[in-house]
């Protein structure tokens, strides 16, 4: 043991780092190794306070972070499908709207298409029912009109419920007219013209004697009326066929809802 100390000593003495003059060269600058440590403190101590200052709620939107990003990265099937169907819907509304502008394809009959728009509006409905009903003199013809006045006001307001609602545009953009703004048929979903042709064909075809070619027109009147929505680009094809459905449950709720003719008698006395 004494002879291997010794040659370590002899080993440091002969090593010439170890002189004075290159001890600077084996130990770091005593500046450098505070100025480390007092910026890892500082960090440190600027971390901890962040830490402490932060939200609990900011915690668990830095922790959602990750997850939402991969929602956004990954998205569902529903969703890839439901985006899908829309692009095509947009594609095929775009395309359909034949009329939409006088540069159309067929803008020269626009005004044609626009006539027949107005045959499906509600303000000349409801002023022919007034008329009729005025000139009515049959009971059973009073409570036909009454429950016809009756579904054609649900539909008004229904459709403007559900498009103030849904807040959806059509797929030009095309102002609305002036019986448009008069019943609120402002928005593009769901098609108040198409929900109105579809509900008022189903109550003639079920109170009123029609011959089967009365009825044939009848109904290719309603898909007529739903259609040229599409051509002059105020609506989707989504739009008019919920239009439809909606116009199937109006009639619906008006036969569960069905006024007798003691009430219709009432309410015409009223007014």
């Amino acid at each position: 043991m004494p002879a291997s100390q010794t040659r370590s000593r002899a080993r440091d003495r002969n090593n010439v780092l170890n002189r004075a003059e290159f001890l600077s060269l084996n130990q770091p600058p005593k500046g450098t190794q505070e100025s480390r440590s007092s910026g890892r403190k500082q960090s440190g101590q600027t971390a901890a306070a962040g830490t402490q200052n932060s939200n609990p709620k900011e915690r668990r939107q830095s922790q959602q972070l990750p997850e939402e990003d991969c929602m956004q990265l990954n998205p569902s099937c529903k969703g890839i499908a439901f985006n899908s169907l829309l692009a095509i819907d947009i594609c095929m509304s775009k395309r359909l709207g034949v009329c939409a502008n006088r540069a159309s394809s067929w803008g020269g009959a626009r005004s044609m298409i626009n006539l027949l728009g107005i045959t499906g509006h509600g303000i000349p409905w409801i002023a022919g029912t007034l008329i009729c009903l005025v000139k009515s003199s049959t009971l059973a013809g009073q409570e036909v009109l009454m429950n016809l006045l009756l579904a054609l006001l649900l539909d008004i307001m229904i459709v403007a419920g559900l498009q103030k609602l849904a807040k959806r545009k059509g797929p030009y953009d095309i102002s609305p007219g002036l019986l448009d703004y008069l019943t609120m048929d402002t928005y593009a979903f769901p098609a108040g013209h198409a929900s109105r042709a579809a509900m008022l064909s189903k109550f003639l075809l079920n109170h009123l004697v029609l011959a089967i070619p009365l009825r044939i027109l009848l109904v290719l009147w309603a898909f007529c009326v739903g259609f040229s929505r599409v051509m002059i680009g105020r609506h989707h094809i989504t739009d008019v066929l919920s239009g439809f459905v909606f116009g199937y449950l109006q009639f619906r709720l008006v036969e569960l809802i069905w006024m007798s003719s003691n009430t219709c008698q009432m309410l015409i006395s009223i007014w």
